[in-house]
């Protein structure tokens, strides 16, 4: 097949297409170069994905309600560029630690529109949330309830939602449900009429709406519907937080609902269930990041035994996803797209388990070659590690033939950086 005719899947950044020399061009940008110039293993970004997928979410609740807001589940991809171009798209930020906060803040997040998250808050993340203005906390348990109320003080009261476990779950992996009743996620629902009673009663708490999130990378929408319905039974709220959970393409063989229709499956259970005229939150992260990126590697031997083992300069200290969820990437030569040899490739590092794609069809894979997977812009930079004392890849952000470095690379010093003796 001529390069000039090369589908790419979904699983792409948008934008993506492969040039009449049949090379990778992310964002405008030839991806050999790319790995020439800025070195390998890297993540690349197109920009203009995040802007794209950020207004269309903004877009789909816009025909659906008129009281909404779209939140950025930052945990999918902290980098202060990454808060930066979704805070110019207008949306808000929704954080799970003291350090996303620091991120959120530095990327030009207006602390207002920040929801915190977290199952573990410490008194000193309540303490710097307060002290930085943030909108609404998002309370997890009993003992939360008293520590918050105990950071307030004398002080205005806080804003806050209540994280509800609806006892309902999608079709995902175990280690990301977390909707079930076994969860380590919110109030059960059998203890939440107290929960909700006991912030009522609060001087330092405001009770302002619930919120659930039942998973992530959920691929149908009906546990979405059921989850809404299942919360019903515990009262009138002026807010509802649905939390996220869509799923996305991460190869072409996989299908992901259209954001418009997991959009309207929420907006309409909600009027439908919990009356009209609420406001409606939701929450995207992997659906807002996963496709804007694709990671670079070069190939470093290619062994023949059982398998054929194409080794590459990453693995797991860049993508952790496939040893710990066993998730499932397509790979391409970057320059030389097609299949004819069945592969394993695998990472660097001394683990058996350092494999990022089990089997995968690559054209001629040979040392040297530049290596392409895409969907990595959700959990990649967020899980990135420095085992085996692997410095941990840059980002780099492309867009109309532009590109620039918005994370360095870490050095051997960086390694060393927080040693005291």
């Amino acid at each position: 097949m001529p390069a000039t005719r090369t589908q790419l899947s979904q699983a792409y950044p948008i934008g993506s297409r492969v040039d009449e020399d049949g090379r990778l061009q992310i964002g405008g940008c030839d991806a050999v170069e790319l790995a020439r110039e800025f070195g390998t293993p890297a993540y690349i970004v197109a920009e203009d994905d995040l802007r794209a997928r950020a207004q269309t979410f903004v877009e789909a609740f816009r025909a659906r309600t008129k009281d909404f807001d779209v939140l950025f589940a930052s945990k999918a991809f902290p980098c202060t560029a990454v808060y930066r171009v979704l805070a110019q798209e207008g949306i808000s930020c929704d954080i799970a630690s003291g350090g996303e906060l620091a991120l959120a803040l530095r990327g030009g997040f207006d602390p207002a529109r920040i929801y915190m998250h977290g199952n573990a808050k410490s008194v000193d993340e309540l303490r710097f949330a307060r002290e930085a203005g943030v909108g609404h906390i998002v309370i997890d348990n009993a003992d939360e309830i008293e520590r918050l109320e105990a950071v307030v003080g004398n002080g205005p009261s806080q804003p806050v939602l209540l994280r509800i476990t609806p006892d309902v779950r999608g079709i995902t992996n175990d280690k990301i449900s977390t909707g079930q009743a076994d969860s380590k996620f919110g109030f059960s629902m059998a203890d939440a009429p107290a929960a909700i009673a006991r912030v009522q009663d609060s001087r330092q708490l405001q009770l302002v709406g619930l919120h659930m999130h039942i998973g992530s990378q959920i691929l149908e929408l009906d546990p979405f519907r059921r989850a809404i319905e299942a919360i019903a039974p515990l009262g009138d709220f002026g807010t509802y937080n649905l939390g996220g959970g869509l799923g996305v393409a991460y190869t072409a063989e996989l299908e992901a609902p259209r954001i418009a229709d997991y959009v309207a499956a929420k907006v309409d259970t909600v009027t439908s269930v919990l009356g009209p005229g609420k406001r409606i939150l939701d929450e995207p992260g992997r659906a807002l990041v996963a496709n804007s990126t694709v990671t670079l590697y070069t190939v470093q031997s290619v062994k023949r035994n059982v398998s054929t083992w194409v080794a590459v300069d990453g693995g797991m200290s860049d993508n952790l996803r496939p040893m710990l969820y066993g998730s499932v990437y397509e790979a391409q030569v970057a320059d030389r797209f097609g299949g004819g040899t069945l592969a394993r490739l695998t990472g660097k590092h001394c683990e058996s388990g350092d494999v990022i794609v089990r089997d995968v069809e690559l054209n001629d894979p040979r040392a040297g070659d530049v290596i392409v997977t895409p969907a990595t812009g959700a959990y990649g930079h967020a899980m990135a590690n420095n085992y085996n004392g692997v410095p941990r890849p840059p980002v780099i952000f492309v867009s109309h033939g532009d590109a620039r470095i918005v994370v360095r690379r870490e050095t051997y010093d960086d390694l060393v950086a927080r040693d005291v003796d």
